[in-house]
């Protein structure tokens, strides 16, 4: 089996299309690059697969590299032969790996080393063939200063055998199918702590099977070990482990047997349980960080594609009680124009006059006021100005989640932002911009701070981080970016850029002005033809001198539009502008051995819509006005709320009460649910039934199930 077979395999694609999407890697192409533009060369694998090709090549390169490494510590060690070569060379696992090699490590002392110092191996290797009558008498024949007597003499040849067993790669190998099929994860309370681990009272006295835990309970008994509050053991059937183990190594007479199922005993108790223990307890940590990641991931996108209510005026409000709710004015670029601060609860006559001056005075298009506390009540203050300006039908008014929003203001990119204004004023345009364009707002944030997803604590914080980055690097590129308004930290997700190009193209739009066409980026400094090949086809510009600079289009088949253009009499503009030309393009006709039939449908879909955001359309969304507080609640209400946030184990809903309530997977709905997002979107609408309010414990129970 060869590298693109393995990789192949573990991605669940063909050879060729692992070994294409390789080569594309190793010319500096990025995965959103390859799915948009490189579907033939991929036979059409989609982000998702490609992604799994990047990470199997990857892990590969790893196991490579350590090979090597072993490879040549063995050759030094003169203890290199054809065999062992061979067998390294067929291992495609780290783990594999390390289990020939574990024979070959340089080791700290262990009770072996010290009985091999001693001169016990040769007793140990005729005790181990199985071909010793009386181990007891034969142990008397190694007595020496430092072996008393020939008690002394087996148990130091146990010791070495017990070596011998947990290094043997069959034995390992065993060891791990046992985990893997019978081994559970138990936790108890620790002594005396039973008051202080309250909250992980669920797992005081807990077991289940290993392989079905979900990743939330893992995380969770994890976080309860850290802490100091749990013990935790992952054990196998150990009966059936020690007979496995006794079939494989113990042989011969009868004396040789019983030593060497002591040795076998104390090989598994000592070295080898613990050993394979903790492979397993990082194994199942890891899968737990996949899972917890990638419902973390999931969530990211779905707010990060949240619908944008696009170009307008803003009035945009961070409410506040004692403090004032802090109001600010952004034109349709999302630039600050005026800010101010209003007091609607202690002087609501003064306050009703300054958002009517400044609804008139900036001809506003839309009220953004921020979720958070006092956001009903000046959700309902701006609602009755607006009534009385009779504008209520005019501008739109909406209620914003402000998530990360203190985050982002007390950010060194706030402050770069907005060096001369406070925190709250960087609050209050972060809301209007989120209303403006989620996408572009959020990117400013770390992922981690957004308040989506479950234990984004206890994960690998690596692993995380990089998850992130790929997410928001995946949706930036799904919607395109306006090259000539995108921010820096928008633009460093554009496949191909990142921050140092990012700034390039900031600072010489900056010192040049808008740009007039793709091919301007080419004058970028340090930005070369490999940046632009995976950047031009996301970046677009309106009113540009190439309509095609304002559509997923790729540069690089701007020539075959033109003449798919020439062929139908007409220009560009033309083409896209109407159907009746587009109708007569037969795509068949220009098909080449670099252009096929995916490349060109995605052409003509583009030509079709232009600039074609993804993302849905807007829709203003209002809570029951009667339910203000959890006091309000009672069993049985039906109530429309907005999902917050999803998890493994269910959905959190906003039903304005301030306190988001959890519909448990169990009451998603009327059949079985194993994963919530079958069920639910982040920000969907959904009609919920309060079935419990346990006040002291700040929980609300909800059901999406018919009553």
């Amino acid at each position: 089996m060869n590298q693109y077979d393995l990789i192949a395999q573990q991605a669940g694609i063909s050879a060729k299309q692992a070994a294409s999407t390789i080569r594309l890697f190793e010319e500096g192409a990025t995965v959103p690059f390859i799915a948009r533009y490189r579907k033939e060369a991929t036979s059409g694998l989609d982000e998702v697969q490609i992604s799994a090709v990047r990470d199997a090549w990857q892990r590969q390169q790893e196991v490579d590299k350590r090979r090597a490494a072993i490879l040549k510590n063995i050759e030094e060690q003169g203890k290199l032969t054809a065999d062992l070569k061979a067998r390294l060379e067929k291992s495609f696992t780290l783990t594999e790996l390390e289990d020939i090699y574990l024979p070959y490590k340089q080791k700290r002392k262990t009770r072996a080393t010290a009985a091999i110092e001693k001169g016990l191996e040769p007793l140990a290797q005729v005790i181990f063939s199985g071909k010793e009558n009386d181990p007891a008498q034969k142990a008397l024949t190694y007595l020496n200063d430092q072996v008393p007597d020939a008690h002394a003499a087996l148990q130091g040849a146990r010791d070495i055998m017990a070596e011998w067993i947990s290094e043997n790669a069959d034995a390992r190998s065993r060891m791990r199918h046992y985990f893997q099929r019978t081994g559970m994860i138990s936790s108890k309370v620790k002594k005396k702590k039973e008051e202080e681990a309250a909250k992980y009272r669920d797992y005081f006295d807990f077991s289940e099977q290993l392989s079905r835990i979900p990743s939330h309970r893992l995380l969770a008994i994890r976080r309860g070990e850290e802490e100091g509050f749990l013990s935790v053991d992952i054990s196998p059937d150990e009966e059936q482990a020690l007979e496995s183990l006794d079939r494989l190594f113990v042989k011969g007479s009868s004396g040789s047997r019983e030593q060497i199922q002591l040795a076998v005993t104390d090989s598994y108790k000592r070295l080898l349980k613990p050993s394979i223990e903790n492979e397993f307890a990082q194994l199942s940590k890891e899968k737990a960080d996949i899972a917890a990641i990638q419902v973390f991931t999931e969530n990211l996108r779905q707010l990060l594609l949240a619908s944008p209510l696009g170009q307008k005026r803003v009035l945009a409000i961070d409410p506040g009680y004692r403090t004032g709710c802090k109001v600010t004015v952004l034109n349709e670029q999302g630039n600050l124009v005026a800010d101010q601060v209003i007091y609607p609860f202690d002087k609501p006559v003064e306050a009703s006059r300054q958002v009517a001056a400044l609804l008139d005075k900036y001809s506003i298009e839309a009220v953004a006021v921020g979720n958070g506390t006092a956001g009903r009540e000046t959700e309902d203050f701006v609602q009755n100005v607006l009534g009385q300006l009779k504008k209520a039908d005019v501008v739109d008014l909406f209620l914003v989640s402000e998530q990360g929003a203190s985050i982002y203001s007390a950010s060194d990119v706030a402050r770069e932002e907005f060096p001369d204004k406070d925190v709250t004023v960087r609050g209050s345009v972060s809301i209007g911009r989120r209303l403006m364009d989620p996408l572009a707002e959020l990117v400013k944030i770390d992922p981690k701070s957004i308040g989506v997803g479950q234990y984004q604590h206890d994960v690998d914080q690596n692993a995380l981080r990089n998850a992130l980055d790929v997410a928001v690097q995946s949706c930036v590129n799904s919607v395109g970016v306006n090259l000539n308004t995108a921010s820096k930290h928008l633009l460093r997700y554009i496949s191909g850029l990142g921050p140092a190009l990012a700034q390039n193209i900031v600072d010489f739009r900056a010192q040049n002005g808008n740009f007039k066409s793709r091919q301007q980026l080419l004058k970028v400094p340090r930005l070369g033809s490999k940046a632009y090949e995976q950047a031009a086809g996301f970046l677009r510009i309106e009113n540009g001198t190439n309509p095609l600079d304002n559509s997923a289009v790729h540069p690089e088949r701007y020539e075959l539009v033109e003449k798919m253009a020439r062929d139908a009499k007409a220009t560009v503009g033309d083409l896209m502008q109407k159907p009746d030309l587009r109708r007569q393009i037969k795509p068949e006709h220009y098909v080449t051995e670099a252009v096929g039939l995916p490349t060109l449908k995605d052409i003509l879909q583009e030509l079709e819509k232009p600039s074609r955001d993804p993302r849905a359309q807007i829709k203003r969304f209002e809570f029951d006005s009667s339910v203000r507080k959890p006091e309000d609640l009672k069993p049985g209400m039906l109530l429309q709320g907005i999902v917050t946030n999803i998890t493994a184990f269910g959905a959190f809903v906003d039903i304005g009460v301030k306190q988001d309530g959890l519909v448990h997977v169990s009451q998603l709905a009327d059949q079985f649910v194993r994963d919530p997002n079958e069920v639910v979107k982040l920000r969907q609408e959904v009609t919920v039934r309060v079935t419990e309010v346990d006040l002291a414990r700040k929980r609300i129970a909800l059901s999406m199930k018919s009553a």
